[in-house]
């Protein structure tokens, strides 16, 4: 694989804290975290301070923030299991309830299942050390704590949209908010103790000097007869060497779909349920190669099926189909045809699709709440919510992704390079929105990076009588973070640019920003004057979500044997 770099001259500050927007009392602050504080003082630094200061008031009173940090997420643990065991207890009197609110107390049940991990994760390393961590590891744990985040809150817009029972709602409802704050607790005294203030490189020096990452040289271990199978998908120039320094991707075994019979499977899902459970990264892929086809499944990738690679034979060749929607009763967590939450998943050349239509709202093709996941050569096609981009580090190359209103929306640190976005046709008094970026607190270190992609209309709505208005984002959740750089926007676009969600609501605290596009639809002259709106022209600044800076993707993205820009195109 050819990795094109290139190297910032002066690294960016840590993305852990973007700008002034972020965190302003905490960037103030520069107390040493190893100093005894009380409570009170520590609190004033932290989102909710007089919640903050109830939590912690028990504990020592000349604790340090290496001790409240660990008092909070031990505390935050105990109530993870305590509210995974509240949802159990309505779920054993499901009877009672009605499906859509049983549909979203399972996702809830799933949701606490994965807070628990990653709060139990996030204690082993905070409970080792009284220091900053390497980068990697901060990353790794802050990632954690944002996740826990953004999973409470679809928890609770699920409850809320779909529970008919008071009951339910409100023994939901306030224990969700609670914990939350808690969780926000956790991540803010993780952030002021145990993560660098300035990111250290890890691959580049700051004279672009190679550090060894992606000159490592990955091993092939196959059989003969899974050799012919991954060299006949290597013909597509999917995983094969180019050079001697390129990589080379680490298989562990192929399994064929095939429709017809002729595979070692005939469903996507009974090849993912071949897969090994909990496999490590250094085990290699287990690959499944899914051939030509209309596959009408709902398919979940299960937390336990790490290091899946899927493979098709190309979009609109291999096409992963489905039809449920919010309409149809389904929650939009649970609407998706396919969802994975297995680390480290990759898919190549296929087409995720969901049919509902615009006439059925949220109806989502695609979820994604898998950790260092990337989509290659992969199409997304639906209307309002297509891709659900939902949590922790994601990327996506060469991809196309067709939608409506909100049709790229969740709370994962993405980025998007080279790829397609397609705004379709919506329903009559509809508008398009191309991004609903849903960051919730402003410690979590998530948002939106599209570079280097193409914003045009899809076919129909290019054949409209143009009255449909096109924007690129709107503000989903409080914090909500989007930028769009070096890319072409077409005249699709609403020359405002952006739309509001609600009123004045997170028009200070959102973070939009435009840096050196192109195209009709780039020109800033007109567009909105919100405090959370920013015209960058400092390629510095911008660099804050380059794959380098805002995935740290040098570190993991070589070993999928999927290209990728590390900074800015020259």
């Amino acid at each position: 694989m050819k990795a094109l770099k290139l190297v910032m001259t002066i690294l960016a500050a840590s993305f852990f804290i973007f700008f002034s927007f972020s965190s302003p009392s905490l960037a103030a602050d520069n107390t040493s975290p190893t100093t005894p504080v009380s409570p009170k003082n520590l609190c004033k630094n932290i989102p909710d301070p007089t919640y903050c200061k109830n939590v912690l008031q028990p504990y020592n009173q000349t604790g340090n923030v290496y001790y409240y940090g660990r008092a909070s997420v031990k505390k935050s643990v105990s109530q993870a299991r305590k509210f995974k065991s509240l949802i159990e207890k309505y779920l054993r009197n499901r009877d009672k309830l009605s499906v859509p609110a049983v549909r979203a107390l399972e996702d809830c049940r799933q949701l606490a299942g994965l807070n628990l991990d990653f709060l139990l994760s996030s204690f082993e390393t905070v409970n080792k050390t009284s220091r900053v961590l390497s980068t990697l590891k901060a990353e790794d744990v802050q990632t954690l704590l944002s996740a826990i985040l953004t999973n409470q809150q679809t928890c609770l817009d699920g409850i809320q949209a779909t529970a008919s029972s008071w009951s339910v709602k409100n023994g939901i409802s306030a224990p969700l908010k609670n914990d939350t704050k808690l969780y926000s607790v956790s991540l803010a005294l993780f952030t002021k103790g145990w993560v660098p203030k300035k990111k250290k490189a890890t691959t580049w020096s700051p004279g672009g000097k190679q550090l060894g990452t992606t000159n490592r040289r990955l091993p092939l271990r196959m059989s003969g007869q899974n050799r012919a199978v991954y060299e006949a998908v290597s013909r597509r120039k999917l995983l094969q060497a180019e050079d001697e320094n390129d990589e080379v991707v680490s298989v562990n075994d192929i399994v064929t779909v095939c429709q017809d019979g002729s595979g070692n499977f005939t469903t996507i899902n009974d090849a993912v349920s071949a897969a090994p459970n909990n496999s490590l990264a250094s085990n290699g892929y287990f690959l499944i190669y899914v051939t030509a086809g209309v596959y009408e499944e709902y398919v979940s990738i299960a937390k336990n099926k790490r290091y899946l690679m899927m493979i098709g034979d190309g979009i609109n060749q291999t096409i992963i189909t489905g039809n449920r929607s919010v309409v149809d009763g389904w929650t939009t967590y649970n609407s998706a045809t396919f969802a994975v939450v297995a680390p480290g998943f990759v898919a190549v050349n296929i087409t995720f699709r969901n049919t509902a239509g615009a006439i059925k709202h949220q109806a989502v093709a695609l979820r994604n709440g898998a950790d260092l996941s990337t989509f290659y050569s992969c199409s997304f096609e639906a209307y309002q919510d297509t891709l659900y981009t939902h949590s922790l580090r994601q990327f996506y190359r060469d991809c196309d992704i067709y939608g409506t209103v909100d049709f790229i929306f969740g709370n994962a640190a993405v980025v998007f390079q080279n790829c397609n976005m397609y705004p379709r046709l919506p329903m009559q008094n509809q508008f398009n929105a191309i991004t609903a970026q849903g960051r919730t607190d402003p410690n979590q270190n998530t948002g939106i990076s599209i570079h280097n992609c193409t914003i045009k209309a899809a076919d129909d709505l290019a054949a409209s009588n143009g009255t449909i208005k096109t924007y690129l984002g709107r503000p989903w959740k409080e914090y909500s973070t989007t930028v769009y750089m070096q890319s072409y926007i077409d005249s699709v676009v609403d020359p405002a640019g952006w739309r509001e969600w609600n009123g004045d609501f997170a028009l200070n605290t959102s973070y939009y920003a435009e840096y050196n596009n192109t195209g009709p639809g780039s020109d800033t002259t007109n567009r909105v004057r919100w405090p959370g709106y920013h015209v960058i022209g400092n390629s510095s600044d911008v660099g804050n979500f380059t794959v380098f800076n805002f995935l740290l993707g040098d570190d993991w993205l070589p070993q999928t044997g999927v290209p990728f820009n590390s900074g800015l195109l020259s």
